[in-house]
């Protein structure tokens, strides 16, 4: 299993407008074959700042995600118009 744990904050004024795209990315990336959780949360008292976890079953899934017209759409098209990644880190589940 590979784990992709992403950062991402609002820009300013756009606060309100990121919580719908994560929704929509969460919800095309939870159909995905290879994915085995996609869960965004967003910070209790900065409420700019959004945290996503991921799971897939492997480095091929993941890969797999990077190329669906939802991620493309929402991850690469929209949401940097609206949000600054800030960081991500993939992990390795300890076995």
């Amino acid at each position: 299993m590979v784990v992709l744990a992403v950062t991402w904050v609002a820009k300013a004024g756009h606060d309100g407008d990121v919580a719908p795209l994560f929704a929509k990315l969460t919800e095309e990336s939870r159909k995905e074959p290879g994915c085995l959780m996609y869960q965004a949360h967003r910070h209790k008292t900065d409420r700019r700042r959004y945290f996503i976890y991921e799971q897939y079953k492997d480095d091929a899934a993941l890969e797999a995600h990077r190329t669906t017209p939802h991620f493309l759409q929402f991850a690469r098209k929209e949401l940097p118009k609206i949000a600054d990644r800030i960081e991500g880190h993939l992990y390795e589940a300890l076995e």
